[in-house]
């Protein structure tokens, strides 16, 4: 039997922390925390000095965790990331160079759309997950739902403005791979080094997933 793609681990837990953390001390905390709350996933982004630094000590010394870059939007940056060990690539945008460097490293890549030429150009450059964003703004559920409806082949991972009220609404449609949320790594958790209160949120989001 073949192991599990890393699309696949991600469809498995249904859930994707997006995460803002600086330095690989922050980086290793989170990650704890994570895999105490039963979610051995994160999206690091790039929104930080130290973002690299954390993707490169988590994929170091966290094999476990299945960690991912986010808010990429270079091709240079897809080497840096790829370099210090990132399993997957998280645009917010629908770039051909990230895309097209990711695929030629062999690296699954999200990329951000929102339009349904967004999925068209998607599907021509050979990805058929794409990340919804920011998915409140362009109508949530019923925009997923009706954005999905001509593209059927299509798996989504709405991200932006997803909390625990709105949870359930994404993980019930279909075209629904997993869904990115920030809401139990919030920054200000993060920077005060609340690592109990993000595993505690963490677990409740775990139990969500499995209630939808």
């Amino acid at each position: 039997m073949s192991s599990p793609t890393v699309l696949d681990t991600l469809a498995q837990h249904r859930l994707v922390p997006v995460v803002v953390v600086d330095g690989a001390d922050q980086g290793l905390g989170l990650a704890d925390a994570l895999i105490a709350g039963g979610l051995p996933v994160a999206e690091i982004t790039l929104r930080t000095a130290g973002g690299l630094d954390a993707i490169r000590a988590v994929a170091a010394e966290r094999p476990d965790v299945v960690v991912g870059a986010g808010t990429v939007t270079t091709a240079a940056q897809v080497d840096d990331v790829v370099g210090a060990g990132a399993r997957y690539i998280v645009s917010p945008g629908l770039s051909r160079a990230v895309v097209e460097r990711a695929q030629e490293h062999g690296v699954p890549v999200l990329p951000g759309v929102a339009t349904a030429t967004d999925v068209m150009t998607a599907l021509d450059l050979g990805v058929e997950t794409v990340k919804l964003f920011p998915a409140s703004v362009v109508g949530g559920p019923a925009a997923l739902k009706a954005l999905a409806a001509p593209f059927p082949g299509v798996r989504f991972v709405p991200t932006g403005g997803v909390s625990a009220d709105n949870l359930p609404d994404y993980l019930a449609l279909k075209p629904v791979l997993a869904v990115g949320g920030s809401w139990m790594v919030a920054k200000g958790l993060v920077d005060a080094g609340d690592w109990a209160e993000i595993t505690r949120r963490t677990t409740e989001a775990v139990d969500l997933t499995k209630e939808s």
